[in-house]
């Protein structure tokens, strides 16, 4: 598979930016396809570990869900805080425990699961990758339950293949009616491919440079892009077509969407990310109103998930309560005219 320059940062000088207080997201170190020689397209093969609070795991259980592919790709939820200091593997590793207490909600989360995609009942994603030789621990995984191997850990190329491969896959939606998330379209998958650039670098990625650099200056210039960006999109939209490159729900409306359904809610206290609301852009507000509501999207997430991810594993590990105005999330997402006119 083709590696899409829009799913990683450059690492030059990686150590010394982190060391300067930059936040540097490392790169994926699985990068197998469906459809290579040891990984044939079947039904009932394949399986997605994820986190429901990782906007990175949000992509892939978009693509699983808009794709048809809850029958054909098996799925396991971690709870959405990792592991504590007094673990005894160690602190901040994914873990599966259906079990713990939400402190949001004072419950278990109904969507976690034990892990059940390798047959041996792991209790953390590390131990996962530790079957090969990885020390690598981040979530979504996508795994071969015949070959007992992980295909890929790289979200952006995950969706590319659940989208090539969606009928082989056991996609329930008939071909006519299912979404085309990569189009071949040259000219339409050149505009997907700019918007796929812009939106990684400065609102997926940049919410985490603005959120977890320690550096006030890498901190600003995030900032800045990433509401630059937030109005460009606006004002991209405002000629009234309803996805992002026209009449159809791309890969480009997919990656976007995970990070403003996080935008309100968490990313304006928890990244530092107050600049505007998404309620703020007219148009980006419809469009997120309008792509929550197509089939598969709204089970997809949790803002639940979200805050108590977010939220629970900041230094006091409170989770905020709103925002309440103008009225819940994600209820919200339900009611498109609360955008102001424009």
């Amino acid at each position: 598979m083709t590696k899409d320059i829009a799913t990683e940062e450059d690492q030059s000088g990686a150590a010394e930016r982190r060391a300067r207080g930059e936040f540097v997201r490392g790169l994926s170190g699985f990068r197998h396809a469906i459809g290579d020689g040891d990984f044939p397209p079947e039904p009932g093969r394949y399986h997605l570990f994820v986190a429901m609070n990782c906007p990175w795991c949000h992509r892939a259980i978009l693509a699983r869900n808009v794709l048809g592919l809850q029958q054909g790709i098996t799925m396991d939820v971690a709870f959405p805080n990792r592991t504590d200091e007094d673990d005894p593997e160690g602190p901040n590793l994914w873990q599966f425990a259906p079990d713990k207490i939400a402190t949001l909600t004072g419950n278990t989360l109904p969507e976690c699961t034990y892990e059940t995609g390798t047959g041996k009942g792991l209790r953390l994603a590390k131990q996962i990758y530790l079957a090969e030789g990885s020390d690598e621990q981040s979530l979504p995984i996508l795994f071969d339950k015949v070959s007992g191997r992980i295909v890929s850990n790289e979200s952006a190329e995950i969706i590319r293949m659940l989208d090539t491969h969606a009928e082989a896959l056991g996609s329930t939606i008939p071909t006519a009616n299912r979404v085309r998330l990569c189009p071949e379209n040259p000219t339409q998958w050149q505009e997907i491919h700019a918007l796929n650039e812009r939106i990684y670098t400065t609102i997926n990625n940049g919410a985490y440079k603005a959120g977890f650099s320690s550096d006030q200056a890498v901190y600003a210039a995030a900032f800045d892009a990433y509401f630059y960006t937030l109005a460009a999109l606006d004002a991209l939209l405002s000629d009234g077509r309803p996805f992002l490159t026209g009449a159809a729900f791309t890969e480009a409306d997919l990656r976007l969407f995970p990070t403003l359904y996080r935008h309100d809610p968490v990313y304006y206290v928890r990244m530092k990310l107050n600049g505007a609301r998404i309620l703020d852009y007219p148009h980006l507000w419809r469009w997120l109103c309008r792509v929550h509501a197509l089939p598969g999207i709204a089970t997809a997430g949790s803002l639940i998930h979200c805050r108590q991810g977010y939220f629970g594993r900041s230094w006091n590990r409170v989770v905020p309560k709103g925002p309440l105005k103008p009225m819940e999330y994600p209820e919200a997402y339900n009611h498109p005219e609360l955008a102001l006119r424009g």
